[in-house]
């Protein structure tokens, strides 16, 4: 059933899919590019978003503050959801961070970088950032393939309900 996708699998987890075969390495190349291209930008280039004089310091790091606590909220609580606990079989999970976007974890990266981004104005983060933006979409369609291979409707379902990153806090539930 699942000959077309190459899956990263964990033999040791009936409950859990499989991953992006390059999800891991590509988060990390990801992540040195971007703190790389950061420091670059600091220290040698010198491009930003906007004038740092016009946003000082304490600013910046009071309004990356929330995106910092979102992000370790929605990492720890998904992190704890699918590893902390083993259900007997893969099944649509829909709890936590889980029933209110279909990949907190790697939203969770997303606001991270977003939180540093604010810190930094950099440009080149900010571009690095766009590049990060389509890596996570790819690898999430990818592992959604998986799902619906595995589950079939009911994750269908579940991904008309539930949206794949932003949060709609506002939409009525069906």
């Amino acid at each position: 059933m699942m000959s077309n996708h190459k899956i990263k699998t964990h033999e040791h987890r009936k409950d859990l899919a499989g991953e992006h075969p390059f999800g891991d390495a590509g988060q990390i190349i990801l992540a040195i590019i971007f703190i790389a291209g950061t420091l670059i930008d600091k220290y040698i280039i010198h491009t930003s978003i906007l004038p740092p004089q016009s946003f000082p310091d304490h600013l910046r790091i009071l309004t990356a503050l929330p995106f910092f606590i979102i992000s370790l909220l929605l990492a720890i609580s998904s992190h704890k959801t699918i590893f902390g606990e083993q259900r007997k079989e893969l099944q649509v999970v829909k709890t936590g961070a889980f029933s209110i976007v279909r990949h907190p974890l790697y939203l969770s990266a997303i606001l991270l970088y977003l939180g540093f981004i604010i810190t930094s104005l950099s440009t080149i983060a900010l571009s690095i950032w766009l590049i990060i933006l389509i890596f996570y979409y790819h690898i999430s369609r990818y592992e959604e393939k998986i799902l619906i291979d595995k589950i079939g409707p009911k994750y269908k379902q579940y991904m008309n309900e539930v949206p794949m990153f932003i949060p709609r806090p506002f939409r009525k539930k069906r």
